[in-house]
């Protein structure tokens, strides 16, 4: 009998030590499920984004999660950059997806602020973003000369202060003089269109890569609804061989060396691109694990395909370069901060 319970005792003993083995060597994301924030309305190209590497990931992340994309849009994707520093767990499973000048709000002081930009744990961007501000056709403002001599500013559209239908207009006023006037408030890029098809806007900025990416700006371009007045980018983007970018405007109309300080540190957000971000106190080993997938994806010729089917573009920046140039961001001297501020109407 002894012998016995002996025996059920050791095998016991031998199974739960198994079991204690076993679970330690299942990859902590077996099982679970990753949540990508996008702080965009689907079918955005953000959501876009979001969607492609919900689908890719994880077949690099040991343990395969499942991922799945949470639509937060809201004042130029500050509420999902909100959520995602001051309310997810920082557990490793939840990335977001936000707008790249977020740090804009920051800089000025803005109440609504609940995150530290160069707090954020980078990952990574797939694409950077050039912007453009297009007009409708139909308006008088045939060309930025125009805006600049009319009595009746334009009026665009944006989501936030931080969004670039905001700020893009904003610096032209600033460093070129220029005369927009920006209507904010709405919910996201394609509430602005609509707003535009139905004649309550004249114009948008936005990125170069959704303007050739989805309808209606294909249907626009071919019926040429609207025309391109400017761009962003120190070269002419080859699908816009026509227009101008934003530093020959400023040679042209000889923009002050603060002017063009100020403009370096705005279209920064450019260089973020469609940033990638896990909230701070993310333990190491997982974010080193969802950056290693991140890259990979981006190096998967199937992922580059599927994102060309889906007229995505691919041109990525590494965690390391974004961590990096989110410090210098957030580390300006007080003369450009105060420009920032009269910018952005602090």
């Amino acid at each position: 009998m002894l012998q016995r319970l002996t025996s059920v005792i050791l095998t016991t003993l031998v199974l739960t030590l198994w079991s204690s083995a076993a679970m330690a060597q299942a990859p902590f994301y077996a099982g679970k499920t990753i949540t990508i924030i996008a702080g965009t309305k689907a079918g955005d190209v953000y959501d876009t984004y979001a969607r492609l590497f919900a689908e890719y990931l994880p077949k690099y992340i040991p343990g395969n999660p499942n991922i799945i994309v949470q639509n937060m849009p809201g004042a130029g994707s500050m509420i999902a950059a909100n959520h995602l520093y001051s309310v997810a767990s920082p557990d490793g499973l939840t990335i977001g997806a936000i707008f790249p000048a977020l740090y804009f709000d920051q800089i000025v002081g803005r109440k609504e602020v609940q995150y530290d930009w160069a707090k954020f744990i980078w990952i990574g961007s797939p694409v950077t973003s050039n912007h453009l501000l297009y007009m409708r056709a139909d308006t008088p403002y045939k060309t930025i000369d125009d805006v600049m001599k009319t009595s009746t500013p334009p009026k665009c559209g944006a989501s936030g202060t931080s969004s670039t239908g905001y700020y893009v207009p904003k610096l032209l006023d600033e460093v070129v003089g220029t005369k927009f006037d920006v209507v904010l408030g709405y919910q996201a890029g394609q509430d602005i269109d609509l707003a535009v098809e139905r004649g309550e806007l004249a114009c948008r900025a936005f990125t170069v890569t959704a303007f050739f990416a989805r309808e209606p700006f294909i249907s626009w371009r071919k019926n040429n609804f609207v025309r391109v007045l400017v761009q962003t980018g120190h070269k002419r983007d080859a699908r816009l061989p026509d227009t101008p970018t934003i530093y020959e405007l400023m040679d042209q109309f000889k923009t002050s060396s603060a002017g063009r300080s100020l403009t370096t540190l705005v279209l920064a957000g450019g260089q973020f691109g469609r940033p990638y971000v896990l909230p701070p106190k993310t333990p190491a080993d997982r974010v080193k694990i969802i950056r290693e997938a991140f890259e990979k994806v981006l190096a998967d010729e199937s992922v580059i395909a599927a994102g060309k089917k889906r007229k995505l573009e691919f041109d990525p920046t590494s965690a390391e370069d974004l961590e990096k140039l989110a410090n210098e961001v957030m580390s300006q001297p007080p003369e450009i901060v105060a420009k920032m501020k009269q910018l952005l109407g602090k």
